[in-house]
């Protein structure tokens, strides 16, 4: 009989996260992920940056050859941890490349749009489907920040419409936009995987031709019809001008990202320009909808603070 895969779990409790990871790595797991060690909910992050939970838990595979004596004195050492704590458990054989999927199924937004993993099918009249695997880079629509643009997308996208997908992650909402036939829409995201992502979606969605990569806020054509940001809400302030000057005269804004209690100060980093109202609400989150006004207002030509 094979000898089965050993898992080892570890709450961080204080460790650097990415030493702990390069540790377990580096003692051979085959795979390494972080969860929620106790249910607390984790910001939107800004483009390109990494977010973990307050109490992190580890979890890392190594494969039937692993010699767990070996695999504990190697992390006690790195890590400066007693060998009691770091126990590695037999495991069941599983199709380990499609388990991370188990618990992810299709969703729907509004009364069109879907977000569906590539292992399912929708197969509603009508429906706009965004066919999308929870990857390295953030969103597939499980968080109520990003639920709330793509149910505003839903409701209230024009047909060829230009679009900008500002700190884009996974490119879920450029993949929903383009689903909904926006002509075109540049994604824009400091992080290069979440711009390998965003390619990579946007072939599996056969709609690349429509989505522009943006590695740097200079490359963003201005004009848009319409700008989704969904990110922390302090970033939001500090990019309000810049935000402003990429959308047309009656163009809109759609911000997200933003808890309960920080809507008045990102409305009032956007009033200058724009005419803002809450567009909903999920959880303690906050969408915000805002139309550019027509006359004149204090802008900055680019969103200096992400470029690249």
């Amino acid at each position: 009989m094979a000898e089965p895969h050993r898992q080892l779990t570890l709450e961080i409790e204080g460790l650097d996260p990415q030493l702990a990871e390069d540790a377990c790595f580096a003692a051979g797991a085959v795979a390494v992920t972080f969860s929620d060690a106790r249910d607390d909910a984790v910001l939107e992050p800004a483009p390109g940056e990494v977010r973990l939970w307050p109490a992190t838990r580890i979890t890392a595979l190594f494969g039937p050859d692993t010699q767990p004596e070996q695999v504990r004195a190697s992390l006690a050492t790195t890590l400066a941890l007693p060998p009691e704590r770091l126990t590695l458990e037999p495991v069941a054989d599983r199709p380990w490349e499609r388990e991370w999927l188990k618990d992810f199924h299709a969703m729907r937004f509004g009364t069109r749009l879907w977000v569906c993993p590539r292992h399912e099918r929708v197969d509603e009249p009508g429906a706009r489907v965004v066919q999308l695997d929870p990857g390295l880079a953030f969103g597939t629509g499980t968080h109520p920040s990003t639920a709330l643009c793509l149910s505003w997308l839903d409701a209230h996208l024009q047909p060829a419409a230009r679009v900008i997908d500002y700190g884009c992650g996974s490119g879920i909402l450029a993949l929903a936009a383009a689903a909904l036939g926006a002509r075109r829409v540049d994604a824009f995201d400091i992080d290069p995987q979440a711009l390998i992502a965003t390619r990579d979606n946007a072939l599996a969605n056969a709609c690349a031709e429509r989505i522009r990569l943006c590695a740097s806020a200079a490359q963003i054509e201005p004009g848009a019809d319409v700008l989704l940001a969904n990110i922390i809400a302090g970033t939001l302030c500090e990019l309000a001008p810049g935000l402003a000057a990429l959308v047309r005269p009656g163009g809109a804004l759609v911000l997200a990202g933003i808890l309960r209690g920080q809507e008045a100060d990102v409305t009032a980093a956007f009033d200058a320009c724009f005419d803002m109202r809450r567009f909903d609400e999920r959880e303690q989150w906050v969408g915000l909808f805002g139309m550019r006004r027509l006359a004149q207002c204090p802008t900055r030509a680019r969103a200096g603070r992400h470029e690249t």
